[in-house]
Parts: C-alpha cells; sequence; structure tokens
C-alpha cells in the first residue's frame, strides 16, 4: 500500500520520518481482548501493532526525536536506533520527546527515560503549557523532572520550534477529551517537505480549523482512525469517546484530490481495518491508505 512518498525504503540522505506505530493506545492486541485474531497475537502466532509513535531523523547530524512516548517505547527506541544509529557513548538516547496529549497511549513511555531504566540526563521534552504542568505535579513524572532526567520545554499553539536547522515542527491546538492536558497534532517541516501528525481529535466539525486547509499545506496527513465506523463498539456510547471514524473521513475527502495525502493511523483494536487486507485494498483503491509501520517519508527532496 505504500505510495511515492511513503516508503519501506532504505532511509534517505535527507531528514526523514518514520512510522514506529499505528494502533490507538491500548495497542493490538489490547488487554484482555478475547477474539481469535487477538488470541493469536498474544500467543505469537501474529504479528499485532505497536501504539501510534513517529521518529523524525536528521541523517546529517544524527538527530532523531519521538513524537509521543508510548507503552511500547522500548521497541520503538530500538527501531529508531535501528535506522538512525545508536548515539555516541555518552549521548542522550534522543535528542528530544514531542507529547500530543495526556492519554495514555502518548506519554507513559517516559517512565523509561527515569532512574529505574534509562536514568537519562536531561532529554529534552517538549509539551503544551497543562501538559507541562501535569507532568510537573503529578507523579511518577515529577520525578523526572526532579531527577533532571528530562527537561521540559512549553509549546505554544501555531507556533514553530526548530529542532535543527534542518527540522522545524509546529503544534495545533485541536479539540479532545482534556481531562489532564491540551492535545495538539503537528506539522513537521524539513527542507523541502511536511507531514502532519494528528493521532487524537474529537470530531474534524469541532475543529475552528478545516481539517482540508491543513492537509493542504502538507505532503502526507496522518490523521484519526480510531474507529472504522459508528457501529463499531455495540453497546458504548461513542459520545464519551469521539473521534473522526474512517467512514467520515473518507466521505469528506471523496472527491478531492487531497485524499492521497491522507494515511490512517491510531487504529483501535476494534477496527477492522487493522486485520482484514480486503478492507485495505478497498480503501487504498479509493485513493486511502492506513499507514504501515516501517514506513518513511523523506522531509528533503525524496531521494533515497
Amino acid at each position: 500500500m505504500a505510495c511515492s512518498s511513503a516508503t519501506r525504503m532504505a532511509p534517505p540522505r535527507e531528514p526523514y520520518v518514520v512510522v514506529l506505530g499505528i494502533a490507538q493506545d491500548g495497542g493490538y492486541p489490547q488487554a484482555g481482548c478475547r477474539r481469535d485474531d487477538c488470541v493469536a497475537r498474544f500467543e505469537g502466532k501474529a504479528e499485532g501493532e505497536s501504539v501510534a509513535s513517529l521518529g523524525i531523523v536528521d541523517p546529517v547530524s544524527g538527530q532523531r526525536w519521538l513524537l509521543d512516548a508510548t507503552p511500547d517505547f522500548p521497541r520503538q527506541l530500538h527501531r529508531l536506533e535501528h535506522l538512525a544509529g545508536a548515539p555516541l557513548a555518552g549521548a542522550l538516547p534522543l535528542d528530544g520527546v514531542l507529547l500530543t496529549h495526556a492519554h495514555i497511549g502518548h506519554y507513559l513511555g517516559l517512565s523509561h527515560l527515569g532512574r529505574e531504566v534509562l536514568n537519562a540526563r536531561g532529554v529534552p521534552v517538549f509539551a503544551m503549557p497543562r501538559m507541562r504542568a501535569f507532568l510537573e505535579n503529578n507523579g511518577p513524572w515529577s520525578q523526572l523532572v526532579s531527577l533532571k532526567n528530562i527537561d521540559l520545554r512549553t509549546l505554544q499553539d501555531g507556533i514553530p520550534v526548530a529542532l535543527n536547522e534542518r527540522i522545524s515542527v509546529t503544534p495545533l491546538l485541536v479539540p479532545h477529551r482534556d481531562e489532564f492536558s491540551e492535545t495538539v497534532g503537528f506539522i513537521v517541516r524539513g527542507p523541502a517537505r511536511a507531514i502532519l501528525w494528528l493521532p487524537d481529535i474529537d470530531k474534524w466539525e469541532k475543529w475552528t480549523t478545516s481539517i482540508e486547509s491543513v492537509v493542504a499545506q502538507v505532503d502526507v496527513a496522518y490523521v484519526d482512525a480510531t474507529f472504522a465506523s459508528a457501529a463499531e463498539l455495540p453497546g458504548r456510547d461513542l459520545r464519551e469517546i469521539p473521534h473522526p471514524t474512517v467512514d467520515e473521513t473518507t466521505a469528506r475527502f471523496a472527491t478531492s484530490p487531497l485524499r492521497s495525502r491522507i494515511r490512517f493511523i491510531h487504529l483501535n483494536q476494534s477496527n477492522p481495518l487493522l486485520r482484514e487486507a480486503s478492507l485495505r485494498r478497498a480503501l487504498h483503491a479509493r485513493g486511502f491508505a492506513v499507514a504501515v509501520e516501517g514506513e518513511i517519508v523523506s522531509l528533503g527532496n525524496g531521494k533515497p
């Protein structure tokens, strides 16, 4: 299902992003799932999916960043090091982590930076003001701050932050269930290309910004696909956990040339697109795609 701008080829020589997971916060399979497909994955008879996360790599400087620190942090850091190379002795394990919000799939991996595991020193963690306050004022995250395992950096809605001279990120505030923090997506810009990373939002209609205008600014848009349709979780009131369904997003972009830029991420284990290849092929035939763990998008001119 890979397209020309999202490949699984060897990493480019210019800055790039790499998908490190595509599942919703609980991963696939989730705890307690007794479906046959889940059991097969628990027993190692089929491959599961890691929680949605994105790596950003600059091959020239050797720097690497993570968008969200998920419960699958150890495996995702290993994959990132496999691509970018292990840091030099004494160097930080990461050049930074950028957090979208305070739901479990997006920040729990920070715990691995603490004294029980990496005992890191001063890893930059970029967060919106409420997200920063949440980490500073609630254990065990506050210990990461007090022991200087992490160095908190404050983000502002719509204000670009230069990660280095070749890569910048811009947080975009979006409506979501903000019990503990704001929620943002990110536009990541390189020397020639840009991507959108937007794993969580309530509904497109609740956002004062049109999703079409944002997708038009980027080359690849990774967007929330938690649920395929409103009928997916019988007995569950989706008004309590609103997300734009895949059906809603594909209907919105059905006749737009922008649909080829959309790649779905953050799929809940109930989403049949995770396990039914025929549905993914049908989606691709309509001009959309589900992201694949390991796919790479160049932020440069696209040459490997």
